[in-house]
């Protein structure tokens, strides 16, 4: 697991630099082995077909604690996108929604509304989830950041959409936005695997194919 908290520094202009943030009392403890970050690690393995690195962080479900892993991560180690799983339900130690927000500049309601519509899909309890994203903004950087479910299913579903049968897109997941975002943040230009999730931008945002 990577702790630095020290910058990430870019292989390239375009080397996505993501946090992985797992938030939960038992995994903090040693109760149980933690499975978010390597459920997210997994995911953008499979999905990302750009460069990317990421460092990690194991946090108790604290809102003091899940702030600080947060701004550290945006404004020490210089992370892109930054991903948390767990602490977004309704249960008195779910605070992982109000302390992203305490960091925010900007709210994107879109995605938790987006990752609501998909969970729908599959559980009528998606209603409890209280996942959101936000924008954190520095002198010279921004960052996004968005809460997932805690199940490395749901995780998985939220991100990638619907599909039926034939692999056709019934339901998008947030991921397909994401990658547009950054670029209008003044992040690195992400690319991904069609199969797995399809990242969408204008024409005019995009770059021609590689020669």
């Amino acid at each position: 697991m990577s702790l630095t908290t020290q910058p990430l520094v870019r292989r390239h202009p375009d080397d996505l630099l993501v946090g992985l943030v797992s938030i939960s009392d038992r995994a903090t403890s040693g109760v149980y082995q933690d499975e978010g970050i390597p459920a997210l690690k997994s995911w953008l393995e499979n999905s990302l077909s750009s460069s990317w690195q990421a460092s990690e962080r194991l946090v108790p479900d604290e809102a003091s604690a899940i702030s600080a892993a947060l701004i550290e991560l945006v404004d020490v180690v210089g992370c892109d996108l930054v991903l948390t799983t767990g602490g977004t339900g309704p249960a008195r130690r779910d605070v992982t929604p109000e302390a992203t927000l305490a960091v925010a500049t900007k709210e994107m309601p879109g995605f938790g509304e987006q990752m609501r519509q998909v969970s729908l899909q599959f559980v009528p309890t998606a209603i409890l989830s209280r996942q959101v994203a936000v924008i954190r903004e520095t002198a010279d950087h921004a960052a996004l950041i968005i809460n997932l479910p805690g199940q490395p299913k749901a995780i998985r579903e939220t991100l990638e959409g619907l599909r039926d049968a034939e692999g056709n897109v019934l339901v998008q997941g947030v991921f397909a936005a994401v990658p547009y975002c950054i670029d209008l943040i003044g992040g690195p230009y992400s690319e991904t695997h069609d199969a797995v999730v399809k990242a969408f931008r204008p024409k005019s945002a995009r770059r021609p194919p590689a020669q």
